[in-house]
């Protein structure tokens, strides 16, 4: 069985699974329990969290405003003064409260009724802020933001599957080249064995032990070198491996790759047919897209600031009955307030929205520079999954070649009609066929998985 080890100084928890890693088996690991992956998901929660807090703005508030004076046993005022305020998305402000004012030396303006003067009324921007105001652009900029952090979210997810990805083909790859060497040294070690007796038996000659113990050697060295690269891709294995996100694992020895049933895949027609399309909805351009929707709000809040405040205010007054509002309320009685300001110059508002316009056209030129580049890298990555493909199936014939010359090169060998040079140089021709099937399969799969990255496409 499969053990993953829980890494630490002196304590291990481990879990079972197959024995056999599965490129299906691993990618569902990575994307269950990697540190990355969970950052991703943890984008959302950040959208999430800034649309809460840019709705904040919009949270209705209750107030109060208690002030009192009192000197050498005199009341001189007493100013109470509460209240509610609801803010809407229409720039309009709700508002409604109660007065309790008293005092011997109250200003007369703040006198009120002697059970208080409740009112309700509105308060309402008609010139900056009529169509778009602070509270309004922010929102707006979040709610973009929300949807950017999806982007953010699919473009890290794409990109560690893709890391994790490659480093399984390649741990794939230097374990199918391991195997093969150890394949071959088995059937060098019984010719060599062959050789040496038919040697002692005067049917051969002795330089041919020599020729066979060699080739037992060569197979060694390249088995060895295979298995430092396959110890060495199995550690960047296991950096991709986490238990909920907080503890690496390491693979146990002896976890092998599913390299018998690995196979090309074919180019997706899809990818050739909507290359365009898929492009123009990579997360990394859509991000790019919300980042200058976010700033054609910036300027279209610049341009509003070039209106002048003109701020109205309107409550209706009555007076408190037993503690509850009349219900007989007359437009006679409300108070009004009214302001205007407005700079002669307007400089600073006009360098803010000069500013905001080439904070856009950089943006746009960053888009299209993306754009390009993006295109550019898609494609490439198409072309060599295609190519792999291609390749792959050349190979595939290639290694049934070269087994069939070494098979016919071993008969005429046994008839006396060929040479051991002549079999361990077919013998090689076959191990470099295999090998180089094998790193086509890798390159087609990892080929794979660049294209779906570089369409910005969380694949397996």
């Amino acid at each position: 069985m499969l053990i993953f080890s829980q890494v630490g100084p002196s304590w291990a928890q481990e879990f079972e699974t197959k024995k056999i890693l599965t490129f299906e088996e691993y990618i569902d690991l990575v994307k269950a329990n990697h540190p990355v992956a969970r950052q991703a998901e943890n984008q959302l929660e950040i959208g999430d969290a800034d649309v809460q807090q840019a709705r904040g703005a919009f949270d209705p508030k209750i107030f109060n405003n208690t002030k009192q004076k009192n000197f050498k046993g005199t009341k001189y005022y007493s100013i109470i003064e509460s209240g509610l305020k609801i803010p809407t998305w229409f720039g309009i402000e709700l508002q409604g409260g109660y007065d309790l004012n008293e005092g011997a030396y109250l200003n007369p303006q703040n006198v009120t009724p002697a059970d208080g003067l409740w009112y309700g009324g509105i308060s309402v921007s008609l010139g900056e802020g009529l169509f778009i105001d602070e509270r309004r652009a922010e929102l707006r900029k979040a709610q973009l933001f929300r949807k950017m952090t999806e982007m953010e979210r699919e473009l890290m997810l794409s990109e560690l599957i893709y890391e994790a990805g490659k480093a399984y083909w390649k741990w794939f790859e230097s374990y199918s080249v391991m195997q093969t060497y150890e394949e071959a040294i088995e059937i060098a070690e019984e010719r060599y064995e062959g050789v040496r007796r038919s040697s002692l038996a005067g049917e051969v000659a002795a330089i041919d032990t020599t020729e066979a113990r060699i080739q037992v050697q060569n197979n060694r060295i390249g088995f060895n070198e295979a298995r430092l690269e396959f110890e060495n891709a199995s550690e960047l294995i296991s950096v991709y491996l986490w238990l909920e996100g907080v503890t690496p694992l390491e693979i146990a020895e002896g976890t092998i790759p599913a390299y018998q049933e690995a196979t090309g895949v074919p180019i997706d027609e899809q990818f050739l047919g909507e290359t365009e399309a898929l492009i123009e909805q990579h997360p990394k351009l859509r991000r790019s897209g919300f980042k200058v929707d976010q700033l054609e709000i910036d300027r279209r809040w610049s341009r509003e600031q070039l209106k002048p405040e003109l701020n109205l205010k309107y409550n209706i007054l009555t007076e408190s009955i037993d503690e509850i509002p009349s219900a007989e309320y007359s437009m006679n009685n409300y108070n009004f307030g009214l302001e205007f300001e407005m700079p002669l110059f307007l400089r600073k508002e006009r360098g803010k929205l000069k500013l905001a316009n080439l904070k856009i056209a950089d943006a746009r030129l960053d888009l299209e520079n993306y754009r390009a580049n993006l295109k550019y890298k898609a494609k490439a990555a198409l072309n060599e999954w295609k190519t792999s493909n291609e390749q792959l199936n050349i190979y595939r014939e290639t290694v049934e070649n070269t087994r069939r010359l070494l098979e016919g090169e071993r008969r005429m060998f046994m008839a006396g009609e060929s040479s051991l040079f002549m079999v361990n140089s077919r013998q090689m021709s076959y191990i470099n066929a295999q090998i180089k099937f094998f790193e086509y399969i890798s390159k087609n799969r990892i080929a794979r998985l660049k294209t779906f990255y570089r369409f910005g496409l969380i694949g397996e």
